[in-house]
């Protein structure tokens, strides 16, 4: 019987790329072929761990044999970010479909190069904010098409890392602002709508770590848009307690919250008081879902069953977002945003 499952080849077994390492060796719509991974002999000690003989896992200078493979369709992209463009093109221009952890390239000329290439050659291109996947903000996104809060005044996020990512990783990072703040981005505009005119962004480095990078661990951003809504949104490297992912909506109608979720909703109750399990020790807890469902809507796309989510438009626009918020921590002004060029391509 021919074997119709996805043909994947995936590139870095890191923090992301362990994620769907596993994903995809679970997956009933993928097969793993390749690992293209700089510590060959870590990826050959996963592949030997989990029994997949299948899988060949090769070096970054034999990248070559991946590309010439027929039998692979889809190639996902969990390396550093300077080398994210170069991979895409390469994927594109091979024939295969991408799935990349944001951002897709170091700089807007970039990210729209690679969209443009993935046009031109007919593959789709997938950056994976993943957020959009976690079924409780899916759901509170639903509710705010259907206006359950009517008019939007005020929506917050709060994004806290736990633990302190590795001082290894946040070197290649692209920084707080391209690394996690495009995500609460992503999230704020999506379920809005609509993008903001003006961002405002004050921060601090804690953490001497941090601060010897010329990057911060604490931010706080304000977002104002068309509609009237404003935005703020919070973020930390380092909280001690877990990971915190929090979302409030509020409007004239009234309230929607996304808690903190919890290994087991098990609470014990004495004359102390109430006591629960921690919240979600990191985000391949806290998001597991999440990755699982994006990782489902690109098959789907792969196989022509959906049409892909996120565009080009959606990559361009939080990349150049996050850069203002970081031009407004770095300059101690507001600064406003003109996104007219990238809001006519879709693609």
């Amino acid at each position: 019987m021919e074997d119709t499952r996805i043909g994947v080849a995936l590139f870095g077994i890191g923090r992301a790329g362990l994620i769907h390492f596993l994903n995809l060796r679970s997956s009933h719509r993928a097969v793993l072929r390749w690992v293209v991974e700089q510590d060959l002999e870590k990826a050959k000690l996963l592949l030997t761990q989990y029994h997949m003989k299948h899988v060949t896992a090769v070096p970054p200078e034999e990248v070559d044999k991946v590309y010439r493979d027929q039998s692979v369709q889809a190639v996902f992209i969990c390396v550093p970010t300077f080398s994210h463009e170069e991979i895409v093109q390469s994927s594109l221009k091979s024939g295969k479909a991408v799935f990349c952890e944001k951002p897709i390239a170091n700089d807007i000329a970039g990210v729209s190069n690679c969209y443009d290439l993935a046009k031109e050659v007919g593959k789709p291109l997938f950056c994976s904010f993943n957020r959009r996947y976690d079924p409780s903000i899916r759901d509170m996104y639903d509710r705010l098409q259907t206006k359950d809060v009517g008019q939007v005044h005020t929506i917050k996020t709060c994004s806290r890392d736990h633990p302190l990512p590795p001082t290894s990783y946040l070197k290649v990072s692209g920084g707080i602002f391209h690394d996690c703040a495009v995500h609460d981005i992503d999230c704020v505009c999506w379920m809005l709508k609509e993008y903001p005119t003006t961002v405002y962004a004050q921060a601090h480095a804690h953490l001497k770590v941090i601060r010897d990078m010329d990057d911060v661990d604490t931010v706080a951003i304000t977002m104002k848009f068309p509609g009237g809504a404003i935005a703020i949104i919070e973020l930390s490297r380092n909280a001690t307690y877990g990971y915190d992912q929090r979302i409030e909506v509020f409007g004239e109608k009234g309230m929607l919250i996304s808690e903190n979720q919890r290994p087991t909703a098990l609470q014990f109750s004495d004359k102390k008081g109430t006591h629960a399990v921690p919240i979600d020790h990191s985000f391949p807890q806290r998001y597991r879902e999440s990755y699982i469902l994006a990782v489902e809507h690109f098959f789907s796309v792969v196989e022509g069953k959906e049409e892909l989510e996120i565009t080009k438009q959606d990559a361009l626009t939080c990349s150049v977002l996050a850069s203002a918020c970081e031009q407004s921590y770095r300059t101690g002004k507001p600064v406003e945003v003109h996104l007219e060029s990238y809001l006519n391509d879709s693609t």
